[in-house]
């Protein structure tokens, strides 16, 4: 789905399968506290490669100036013509694949990002936790602590 600004939205399951399709990488956009105490996308059985660039840092939730540099550089390095953001929920993420996408037609490149909608955790429950109505871990998709 495009979600009308130059950014495509998918759900985990289809965002695994474009991975291990290849041509593709993911850039996980939550903060190192999130990397290390709830977990990360385990891509070591897709071949693809996932990067770790903090869209905003923790305490202050400032925004990462270098964000969409970085993610370019990212993405060549990985020669992926496809970059698939992943925060918490999903809202992160789709700020910071704007921005890369935005970035890569400033510079004339040809990147397509990607949302992955629901995100690492997904939605909160009904008693106010997450990772148990949608998301990456949620939907049974690969995933490791530190």
């Amino acid at each position: 789905m495009d979600t009308g600004d130059g950014v495509d939205e998918v759900g985990p399951e289809g965002a695994f399968a474009a991975l291990k399709a290849g041509g593709a990488m993911m850039i996980d956009v939550r903060t190192r506290a999130e990397w290390s105490f709830v977990g990360a996308p385990d891509l070591s059985g897709t071949g693809a490669e996932l990067a770790m660039i903090e869209w905003q840092s923790f305490p202050t939730m400032a925004v990462n100036p270098a964000f969409a540099e970085a993610a370019l550089e990212a993405a060549e390095r990985a020669g992926a013509t496809s970059v698939f953001f992943i925060c918490r929920s999903g809202a992160r993420s789709l700020r910071a694949a704007q921005a890369t996408a935005d970035a890569a037609a400033a510079a004339g490149r040809r990147l397509r990002c990607v949302n992955v909608a629901e995100g690492f955790e997904g939605d909160l429950d009904l008693d106010a936790r997450r990772g148990t109505v949608n998301g990456w871990k949620a939907r049974g998709l690969p995933w490791r602590q530190s």
